[in-house]
């Protein structure tokens, strides 16, 4: 009749409950609720914080990276040039497509990262320096002139050239007198150490 004294005595019973498997099976249902329902609650949350930078970034990419890529040389372009032939034509349509690609990186990593967009008017919250940022400072702007110079390959077409070699001293010209001051400004002693061990517009690959 042990187990009739056992059942009687408060203190062992506890013991044992206690000591058992028990609690943590009653308790799982419960534990993996909370888990998983925070889980849940931490990616909608990281969802709802990125979501507006996502989609602002889409709208300026469609406006100015997508007018100054776009339509300008359309403009330029006009009916008198035929897409080539050739090693320069293929030359450039994977230089388009290169620009394009990295282009489109760098913006994710911009609303991503960074909560931000690549405008002046709404830019990121934090500095980015993943992604292509690791190599250089300002892998968009390569970009966004690789598809204009792989358009002026491709269509063989002088005009456009000219207007990706003026993008680049455009480009070059902001960086210099507004977006490297602002950033200093913005970030302080962290753009510092980033500007000084990546360049500017040649990438480094470091191992």
């Amino acid at each position: 009749m042990g187990w009739v004294r056992t059942l009687t005595r408060p203190e062992i019973w506890e013991s044992t409950w206690e000591d058992s498997a028990a609690p943590r099976l009653v308790f799982l249902p419960l534990n993996l609720i909370l888990h998983y329902g925070c889980a849940g609650c931490r990616v909608r949350s990281s969802m709802a914080r990125t979501l507006g930078p996502i989609l602002k970034t889409l709208l300026f990419t469609i406006l100015v990276p997508g007018f100054v890529t776009l339509y300008v040389p359309y403009l330029l372009l006009g009916r008198v040039y035929a897409p080539g032939r050739g090693p320069l034509a293929w030359l450039g349509i994977v230089c388009a497509i290169m620009g394009a690609a990295i282009y489109l990186r760098c913006a994710w990593e911009f609303a991503v990262r960074g909560l931000g967009t690549p405008a002046p008017i709404a830019p990121t919250k934090y500095l980015v320096v993943t992604g292509l940022h690791r190599y250089v400072r300002n892998p968009m702007y390569i970009g966004v002139s690789l598809v204009i110079l792989g358009q002026a390959a491709l269509f063989r077409a002088p005009r456009l050239a000219e207007y990706g070699a003026l993008s680049i001293l455009l480009a070059h010209l902001f960086v210099l007198f507004y977006e490297e001051p602002t950033l200093r400004r913005q970030f302080g002693e962290s753009y510092e150490k980033y500007r000084a061990t990546v360049p500017r517009w040649i990438p480094r690959f470091r191992k």
